[in-house]
């Protein structure tokens, strides 16, 4: 495939291992212990080999098995704050949930994390999907449907964006509602940080068109990711507001293809099925038998999309997906946040960028 795309403009960036198991549901793996001592080693070797961006996710319930797989989890915001002290380069994305901060709290918190990471703290909203983790803490609204918590999230968003921005907010809305409320200080980055989001349906895309900068998508191929990009780009040239697209991906490396092959069959030897089992329920998912992207890829132990094979090999992939999905950027994790990492970073990271 000939390109004429940049990648020194294309983002890849490392999804932290803020959990325990990593991005695979097995027994099999390296171990992935979701410390903060192993995230800040990933994190400053993410800013060495010269990735674009960290970003930790945020979870609250795990799902069980005999791997306990997520039960152990640091809180995303902490974390980064820590993490954006380590490092100096990297863009830091920490997650916050609209159903559990309240837009006063967070906009704050993330004015602070700007102000440690001297202008690199970006935001990824999530509006809530795992109604399991919402609902043992009694968070969970139950009169909201799926469009209604985006309806929540979009008015959310408004006001931490007023509260960056503005000396006193007042309003009255259907789910938040401010007196006279100020916020200082505002954030170092003008007009202000980043905001990605994950979002698959129209409505979740629209809003990430309306209020943020960059869309996470997937599909369950490449040629249904390529279809959900356009998608997103398209309700985005509607709106005459420009957008990113981000995919995630598991990058699996060998010396040879041979070696790659055998790391992936040992690591769905020891897959728990039970903590899959778990992982779907927490989606909202009935085991019925209905196939989803999330379940397709689960039931093989790999929780995103697997590139395999040589440095060769995984560079011209990584080249097929973004020019074929035109996307801006990867978020990628990896087995061996040591090893597999510095492999990507020295062996397809400089060839990409070469």
């Amino acid at each position: 495939m000939s390109s004429n795309v940049d990648y020194n403009k294309i983002d890849f960036g490392v999804f932290l291992p803020i959990s325990n198991g990593g991005w695979i549901i097995s027994d099999t793996t390296p171990k992935v212990d979701g410390s903060y001592a192993q995230n800040r080693s990933a994190a400053m070797l993410a800013e060495e080999i010269g990735m674009d961006f960290i970003m930790s996710m945020a979870k609250w319930r795990g799902y069980g098995g005999r791997t306990n797989h997520w039960g152990t989890s640091l809180e995303s915001m902490t974390m980064m704050a820590g993490l954006a002290e380590a490092t100096s380069r990297v863009k830091v994305y920490a997650t916050v949930h609209t159903l559990l901060y309240h837009p006063a709290v967070a906009a704050k918190m993330f004015a602070t994390l700007d102000q440690i990471s001297n202008g690199r703290i970006g935001m990824n909203v999530v509006s809530g999907s795992f109604s399991k983790e919402f609902r043992q803490m009694g968070m969970w609204p139950e009169h909201l449907d799926h469009d209604g918590r985006y309806e929540l999230a979009k008015e959310w968003m408004q006001l931490v964006k007023r509260l960056w921005s503005e000396d006193r907010v007042d309003h009255q809305g259907e789910f938040f509602q401010l007196t006279d409320c100020m916020s200082y200080p505002k954030p170092v980055q003008k007009p202000r940080p980043t905001i990605i989001c994950a979002g698959q349906s129209d409505k979740g895309m629209g809003f990430t068109i309306d209020e943020g900068d960059a869309c996470f998508i997937g599909g369950k191929d490449i040629a249904d990711l390529a279809k959900v990009s356009a998608r997103a780009k398209e309700l985005a040239r509607e709106r005459n507001k420009p957008i990113k697209t981000y995919a995630m991906f598991g990058i699996y490396p060998g010396e040879t293809e041979e070696e790659a092959n055998d790391k992936m069959k040992l690591y769905q030897e020891g897959v728990d099925r039970e903590a899959i089992m778990g992982l779907l329920e927490s989606y909202g998912m009935a085991v019925d038998g209905t196939e989803t992207s999330i379940a397709a890829r689960a039931k093989t132990a790999f929780m995103s999309e697997p590139i395999s094979g040589t440095a060769d090999q995984i560079t011209r992939k990584i080249r097929y997906i973004v020019e074929t999905a035109n996307l801006d950027g990867m978020m990628l994790t990896f087995p061996d946040y040591d090893a597999d990492m510095r492999f990507f970073g020295e062996k397809v990271l400089t060839q990409l960028r070469g």
